[in-house]
């Protein structure tokens, strides 16, 4: 609003001046550029004198644009200052806020890069109520992340200080999605060397570098190429199957949802076998698969398999029977 006003008053006082150039010039037999600096001169109330001996008509002229050009000028500058001042203020309380916002994230994840990947996984933890925040550079991309209200850090993901600032040290989880390999190294190797224990999964544009991204110390690397060209081989071999996952798992309508759980050490769970756990009575799910502490796969467990501390429940179900069973278990 602040803005608007400011362009409306610019635009006001721009009209004086040309009022005046024209008047002096065809009232007066100025020359354009005499009529234009005696307008301002009278606008500005430097005290200089008349050009030349003033017709009544011409000073007629004077006293509306001294009576008109001052009062807007006063206004048209306070307007300014203030939107000057007002844009200071914004950008400091909208700091120390994102400060504050950034210093409450516990177990979020770190997304670094707002690209076609970063774009699509930041809606995926939106959707489901996860925290995150983004580190990104591009000016553009950033209008973008302003649009949806996400939270981010405008500065290179690579950098140390910006990784700290963005909770590292709290966070449960990084995402390296820059379009660059390089940089997508180096950024797991910063990011590693600051806290040994982040779960860093990364992009990886070209699937020769796979094994440099896992040196350098990501937990998963994901090549997107490889992976939708993958996809769509099994669609083509498998298109019932495939259809049947995406209706399953991405049909809101059919409210299922796949999870998994971690078994702590304090649940009523360890010790028992899933028949004994009663979860398929209790809460209606089915058990997928067992990753064991070893991270070793058990798929499709009998009813006679043990749970233990430390193991991954993969079950799928509906949303609120898994909601109700990961309160029960933890």
């Amino acid at each position: 609003m602040q803005k608007f006003r400011l362009r409306i008053s610019l635009l006001l006082l721009l009209l004086i001046v040309a009022f005046g150039t024209l008047s002096y010039t065809v009232v007066e037999g100025m020359d354009p550029f005499d009529a234009f600096y005696m307008t301002l001169i009278t606008i500005s109330t430097v005290g200089f004198s008349e050009i030349s001996p003033l017709t009544h008509a011409g000073r007629l002229i004077t006293v509306i644009i001294i009576v008109s050009g001052i009062s807007l000028l006063s206004y048209t500058l306070g307007q300014f200052a203030r939107v000057l001042i007002e844009g200071e203020l914004q950008r400091i309380l909208g700091r120390r806020k994102l400060v504050k916002q950034i210093s409450e994230l516990h177990n979020h994840f770190i997304i670094c890069g707002y690209g076609r990947i970063g774009e699509a996984i930041c809606q995926e933890l939106a959707k489901d109520n996860f925290d995150f925040i983004v580190i990104e550079h591009d000016e553009k991309k950033i209008e973008k992340l302003d649009l949806h209200h996400f939270l981010y850090l405008n500065g290179d993901a690579a950098s140390e200080r910006i990784l700290l600032e963005a909770g590292l040290a709290r966070a449960k989880g990084l995402v390296t999605a820059v379009a660059s390999d390089a940089v997508n190294v180096f950024i797991t190797l910063t990011a590693k060397e600051l806290n040994p224990d982040i779960f860093i999964l990364s992009r990886a544009g070209d699937l020769n570098n796979e094994k440099k991204l896992l040196r350098a110390g990501a937990n998963r690397v994901v090549s997107p190429y490889h992976m939708g060209g993958s996809r769509m081989a099994q669609i083509l071999k498998q298109p019932t199957v495939i259809d049947f996952l995406d209706t399953a798992l991405a049909n809101t309508d059919l409210d299922l949802k796949m999870e998994e759980f971690l078994v702590p050490q304090s649940s009523y769970l360890v010790g028992k076998t899933i028949l004994q756990s009663n979860l398929r009575r209790d809460f209606g799910v089915i058990i997928l698969a067992i990753k064991r502490g070893n991270a070793t796969m058990v798929f499709n467990p009998g009813p006679e398999a043990l749970l233990e501390s430390g193991d991954v429940l993969i079950v799928v179900g509906k949303k609120q029977d898994v909601v109700k069973m990961g309160v029960a278990i933890s």
